[in-house]
């Protein structure tokens, strides 16, 4: 270059120089650089295998290459991996166009929905046009730059599409911008025409310098703190949120430190659970709608609601109905101005950890402490006993050895009308919707397992260092509600889009960030069949993980929904359609662990408390991922604790029932805040 520096240069195709930028992407969260991005999710397709493919195959550098079985469930192990890892490293995920690239967008949307930085890579159409319509291509007569990928753009927090080699490095600088961002992070789309993959181009060198992110935590502006201090110095009775933004800063000893000075109690949401221990005297446990008696109680009479962390979705506040205090203000410790600013809350925007540091000695100069006195104390010993009692409940069906039958009775009918007397005598947690079908789930399931019987024994099995992951179902609300949590970072549950599918492959994802520990995936039979396929990849992988599977035939959280609010049971139950044509039938049993084990998978059944026992320790000894098949009764899960769900009930109908959920709704939704 005439008069200038002569730039060094590098020719490589588009996607040898994303891998070889990948490669050299750090973050340095305060302890020194570490690498960024592990490695990358492939299901490859004739729309990226000879672009990135051939980049992966020829020079991965240190990434390494997993062959995922599903688009959309190794987008949610990469999520998971991410989750897990406190959104310290990221993996990316690359498919083919079309249906491929479709796939992946219920996991792009989980992951934004959560804000955990996740990089998709799909490939597009040709940027050249010349073999148009080109396999699985989605052609649209308004708009010949449209691909499948555009869809991207609403779950995405970033999202580019590069038509040019050059173009790579603008898009790659942002996308690292935004995944390394704390305050609004999520999936990042770089769409990938599959010409453009294979064009060259002379890069710079300097592009692919070792670059680190320094992710500095922010910190709270003194006039903030002051201000905040200020509103919680003329409060009683205060009530912390723990959100997820306590996980992801490190923050679970300073909220620790900060309730046990002032007296402050605290509720967590289902991303901060497992931030602080749940036998900490001012934890409360879950919160809102999934959450327990102990927090919502003491939720409803709060003066001031002190959201660390958390979005303040509506579970976590009833759907803004919980907080009934009639001068009930909010304040926010957020990372995210957005977040922070929700329920018209006086906002520090700032990171956990710090502000609650700030916060902590602007109370400390002032001699504040709350005016709880004994209702922290009183409050978690209620809920301890609900819980002993939600453990013990049993369903008395299988009533044992019939003994010498009366004159004319079978052993069939004996042990019939033993059944019979049994169900009339028990009393479901979720009562007056399948009283009277008990007896059928019991014979055709062959068990007399209750859900929160079960809930009850694997919490005290399962090692108190092993992760617990969960998503959808009613499975979240028992958890939040009856699982402790001990140690740092063992409760995993993606709540923020309660995807169903991200279990089995979330726990994939978690087992690679943490290879060291028991991994337990709890899954219902509906999110079982929705996704199970990273299965093969944890053995092909050899990262044992271990599904717990829950088996009570149907869609047992929406059926309750359903019936909660008038409707008659439709199609939430598994069974087969019925002389009416309805889905009416005989119910579907079904062996998952024939299924499972057919993949490879080491499997076990279990309708008793001794089975399940037994299968839990023989699943802790194996060496490859595990199953187990457990069968248990509908209507036997968690349910209420003094919070409103608003839903959408039908305005005009010729039920009744549904007119009565009707003006119940509107009742409830008089009392609640209207933003």
């Amino acid at each position: 270059m005439k008069g200038g520096h002569q730039v060094e240069r590098i020719k490589l195709t588009t996607a040898q120089a994303l891998v070889k930028f990948l490669n050299q992407q750090y973050v340095d969260f305060g302890g020194g650089p570490e690498r960024f991005v592990h490695g990358v999710f492939t299901v490859f397709g004739h729309g990226n295998v000879l672009g990135l493919g051939q980049a992966l195959q020829e020079a991965p550098g240190e990434l390494t290459v997993y062959q995922g079985r599903n688009e959309q469930g190794m987008v949610h192990a990469a999520t998971a991996f991410a989750k897990q890892s406190r959104r310290r490293k990221i993996m990316a995920c690359t498919a083919s166009v079309g249906p491929g690239a479709a796939n992946m967008l219920t996991a792009a949307a989980t992951a934004t929905a959560n804000q955990i930085p996740v990089l998709l890579l799909p490939g597009d159409t040709f940027a050249t046009r010349q073999p148009d319509p080109v396999l699985q291509q989605m052609e649209h007569t308004y708009n010949l730059s449209i691909s499948v990928n555009d869809a991207f753009k609403a779950v995405s927090k970033y999202w580019d599409r590069v038509c040019r080699p050059e173009q790579l490095m603008s898009a790659m600088l942002n996308a690292m911008r935004v995944l390394t961002d704390q305050a609004d992070t999520g999936a990042v789309t770089i769409a990938l025409p599959q010409d453009v993959q294979g064009e060259a181009w002379e890069y710079p060198l300097d592009f692919f310098r070792k670059r680190v992110h320094r992710v500095l935590p922010r910190l709270p502006h003194p006039a903030e703190i002051a201000a905040a201090a200020e509103l919680i110095a003329g409060k009683q009775r205060p009530l912390l949120i723990c959100g997820g933004g306590v996980r992801y800063s490190d923050a679970g000893e300073a909220l620790r430190a900060f309730a046990e000075k002032f007296a402050i109690p605290f509720g967590e949401t289902q991303a901060g659970k497992s931030a602080v221990a749940s036998s900490f005297e001012y934890n409360l446990g879950g919160i809102g709608v999934t959450g327990n008696g102990c927090a919502n109680a003491l939720a409803r009479e709060a003066d001031l609601v002190i959201g660390v962390g958390t979005r303040f979705t509506d579970f976590t506040t009833a759907s803004k109905s919980l907080f009934g205090h009639s001068e009930v203000k909010f304040l926010t410790l957020n990372a995210s101005p957005y977040h922070a600013a929700k329920l018209d809350a006086l906002a520090v925007v700032c990171d956990a950890a710090e502000g609650l540091n700030a916060l902590s000695a602007a109370l400390e100069e002032r001699g504040y402490r709350s005016a709880y006195t004994d209702e922290i104390v009183e409050a978690k010993k209620a809920w301890s006993a609900e819980r002993v009692r939600l453990a013990g409940v049993e369903y008395p069906g299988n009533a044992g050895d019939a003994g010498s039958l009366p004159g004319g009775m079978t052993e069939g009918s004996v042990k019939q009308d033993l059944a019979d007397r049994a169900a009339d005598s028990f009393i479901p947690e979720i009562a007056g919707h399948l009283d009277e079908k008990l007896t059928e789930y019991a014979e055709v399931l062959g068990t007399s397992l209750t859900q929160t019987h079960v809930l009850a024994i694997l919490n005290d099995t399962i090692p108190q260092d092993a992760i617990v992951i969960g998503a959808a179902g009613s499975l979240p609300g028992d958890m939040q509600r009856m699982w402790n949590s001990e140690i740092p970072d063992t409760y995993h549950m993606e709540y923020g889009f309660s995807c169903m599918g991200y279990e089995i492959s979330g726990a994939l994802g978690i087992k690679i960030a943490e290879p060291q520990r028991e991994v337990y995936a709890l899954v219902g039979d509906g999110s079982y069949q929705m996704l199970h396929s990273e299965l093969v990849t944890s053995l092909q992988e050899n990262r044992k993980i271990n599904v717990i599977l829950l088996d009570n035939a149907g869609f047992g959280c929406i059926n309750n929904l359903q019936m909660e609010q008038g409707m008659d049971s439709m199609a939430t139950e598994f069974r087969h359609r019925g002389p009416d044509g309805q889905l009416s039938g005989e119910l579907m049993r079904i062996d998952y662990a024939a299924s499972a084990a057919g993949y490879g998978v080491q499997t076990f059944r279990a309708a008793t408390a001794g089975e399940l026992q037994a299968a839990l320790a023989a699943a802790r000894k194996s060496e490859r991922s595990t199953l187990i098949d457990i069968k248990v009764l509908p209507k036997t899960m968690t349910h209420g604790y003094g919070a409103w769900w608003n839903v959408g009930v039908a305005e005009v109908s010729g039920s009744k029932a549904v007119q009565a959920a009707y003006q119940q709704k509107s009742s409830e939704l008089k009392k609640a805040r209207s933003y």
